[in-house]
């Protein structure tokens, strides 16, 4: 479903502070794969997220989804933004529009699909996530945790063919990140492909099917998660597992 080969990523190219953030990274995404990227603060993980639907241009490298080359611009690009779903940090929800609304403008804008069928399939999948009730609201009238169950399910309504998820639990207060995390293991669990950057350590080794480890900008080790969290084969691997699984 995505295919990484050799991607790089420089920011302020021209300047001497210009930052290496991706460098030659290779990754492959099978459908229905749930892939879960971790590692320390700066190691590009993000960015790595970001390439993947063009909210950052790479500087080389190829990125296909789908078979596809990923397209530069366009209504190419709209329409694998509308294949590929992603779920931010911050939940970005029009914050001046309705929960329903905000599951129901791009499906009848891009995707053409009437409002009827747009707010039916806004409720049920309102409901799949559990928030079902709050569908008149506005996001600041709710939570945190309920916020970015709406922002995964506007994802949805757009019927994607694999979901990206940028640290989507690292905004939410500790309550309610497990409300969050179980909306994504059910989405894995129906089949969905999925990349996932996350602190979340106890999600990497109970839902994903490979985790891959960044340091530094590049792809340090992949693994599944037995064979990660219970024997990584790097030094950089087990210096950070070493740190985030004691405390």
């Amino acid at each position: 479903m995505i295919e990484v080969r050799g991607l790089n990523k420089r920011f302020g190219d021209s300047r001497p502070t210009s930052v290496h953030a991706l460098r030659d990274v290779d990754l492959d995404v099978a459908k229905g794969e749930v892939v879960v990227v971790i590692g320390p603060s700066g190691s590009g993980k993000s960015t790595l997220c970001r390439c993947l639907n063009r909210l950052e241009n790479p500087t080389s490298g190829e990125i296909r989804i789908d078979g596809r080359p990923l397209p530069a611009e366009g209504r190419e690009l709209a329409r694998l933004r509308a294949d590929v779903g992603m779920v931010f940090q911050s939940f970005n929800l029009f914050q001046h529009k309705t929960v329903l609304d905000n599951l129901t403008l791009a499906p009848m804008k891009v995707r053409g699909v009437g409002r009827a069928e747009a707010e039916r399939t806004a409720h049920e999948l309102l409901d799949r996530v559990g928030i079902g009730e709050q569908a008149a609201k506005l996001p600041a009238q709710l939570s945190g945790g309920q916020q970015q169950r709406a922002a995964i399910a506007r994802a949805l309504a757009m019927r994607p063919k694999a979901m990206l998820f940028d640290e989507p639990t690292s905004a939410l207060d500790p309550e309610m990140v497990g409300e969050v995390l179980d909306v994504m293991t059910s989405l894995a669990r129906d089949g969905m492909t999925m990349v996932v950057v996350t602190h979340e350590m106890g999600f990497a080794r109970k839902v994903a099917d490979r985790v891959v480890f960044m340091a530094d900008g590049e792809v340090v080790e992949t693994g599944t998660p037995e064979a990660f969290f219970d024997s990584p084969a790097t030094d950089r691997a087990r210096d950070f597992l070493a740190k985030v699984l004691s405390h």
